[in-house]
């Protein structure tokens, strides 16, 4: 039986913490080390078993994610964000499920998500067209999602708004270089995406909001309860794993860095209980942050393999406690790194790449606490609420 990825991973933890100043010299995973990952199969968890994915429970997915951001934030990052893409591409249409894994399993997909784009229909298909932001190792992949809205025939914003994922190969996007020019997760290599009249045709499109309300897959009619995720627990899955594990990796180096160290003041840290009170609380804050990430998890899914619904109040509380842990995790890295002194900014410590890593991942458009905050509010409260705060839930 082969190992799993989270073992494969461990397997190969040094090369991917050495690797990691030069991602983010390049502003981009080195191509060795995405071979390594590719090897080693993080990218594969929730890819179906028929084209060679494992279909594992999300917890596994959330723990290798983690154990990978540990390592390297961006390795890490990445493992999360195109990590979740087969599992969307395992309810799209078996045609393109076929284009994209029928070669080769180990394909790589890259997205945003955000409808930057305007897909004009045609016969066939849509005439596509936009720019996004954002397209984490998208260097190392050969298909993309891109959000768009559905346009009308000069090309404008149909009306009602209607969301729509393309899916498109390679050939049929450029990967504007130079457009990653950031503080944090350099190594992820998250760039701009433009597309310029592109042809994509029925089945390779995808009803975005079906998708995000469940109907998607309800319409493809899978029975697998890994398929049956709500959306809004999968996707920001792997980003707010990503975010943990970067503050794990960060305890780790801190730890690491304080065990010989002197303060200016002339005393040992292993002696300062100051500081070590801080360490004490921070490991205690990031430990609840992975475990109340996984029990959320462990809860959805408990909901979906019982045959019921994940009621809107469900997905507004279980987004909720995502976002807190994210944040809960980065506010820990923050009270160590302010104890470990000048010497940990830096550059050749990794401390300081975890703190900057860990603050751009909480920067991701999931882990914006307020209206998805509002929403669960009301909804403990018993009152819907309108459609704008509905978003991403």
């Amino acid at each position: 039986m082969p190992n799993k990825p989270i073992d494969n991973i461990m397997a190969i933890a040094d090369q991917l913490r050495d690797q990691s100043p030069e991602a983010e010299r390049i502003g981009q995973l080195p191509d060795e080390t995405a071979k390594k990952l590719k090897a080693a199969g993080p990218i594969r968890l929730l890819q179906p078993k028929s084209y060679g994915g494992f279909e594992a429970h999300p917890r596994e997915f959330a723990e290798t994610v983690m154990a990978a951001a540990s390592l390297d934030p961006a390795t890490g990052w990445i493992c999360g964000i195109v990590g979740v893409h087969p599992w969307q591409l395992a309810f799209a249409d078996p045609k393109v499920q076929e284009e994209v894994w029928g070669a080769d399993h180990d394909t790589w997909m890259a997205s945003p998500y955000a409808p930057t784009g305007i897909a004009r229909p045609v016969d066939g298909g849509y005439i596509f067209n936009g720019r996004w932001q954002f397209s984490s190792g998208t260097d190392h992949c050969d298909w993309i999602f891109l959000g768009a809205m559905l346009g009308d025939a000069d090309g404008n914003m149909a009306m009602p708004p209607t969301m729509l994922h393309m899916i498109l190969p390679r050939k049929d996007y450029q990967i504007v270089e130079d457009s990653w020019n950031v503080v944090g997760l350099k190594g992820t290599g998250s760039k701009d995406i433009i597309v310029r009249d592109a042809f994509v045709p029925n089945y390779r499109v995808m009803n975005g909001d079906h998708v995000i309300d469940g109907t998607a897959q309800k319409e493809y009619g899978v029975t697998e309860t890994l398929y049956k995720m709500p959306w809004s627990n999968m996707f920001p899955l792997g980003i707010t794993a990503a975010v943990i594990g970067i503050a794990e990796g960060a305890l780790a180096a801190h730890l690491d860095y304080q065990r010989d160290r002197v303060g200016a003041q002339g005393t040992a840290i292993k002696d300062d209980p100051y500081v070590l009170f801080a360490i004490g609380e921070a490991a205690a804050d990031i430990n609840a942050a992975r475990q109340e990430l996984l029990a959320n998890v462990d809860k959805m899914w408990g909901i979906v393999e019982s045959g019921n619904e994940v009621s809107f109040a469900e997905r507004a509380a279980g987004r909720r406690t995502q976002i807190r842990a994210a944040w809960r995790a980065v506010m820990a890295v923050d009270q160590i790194f302010a104890r470990s002194g000048g010497n940990a900014l830096r550059m050749d410590k990794p401390l300081q790449r975890f703190w900057r890593d860990a603050h751009a991942g909480l920067n991701h458009a999931i882990h914006v606490p307020s209206t998805v905050y509002h929403a669960s509010a009301l909804s403990s409260l018993g009152i819907e609420p309108a459609q704008p705060l509905r978003s991403m839930i």
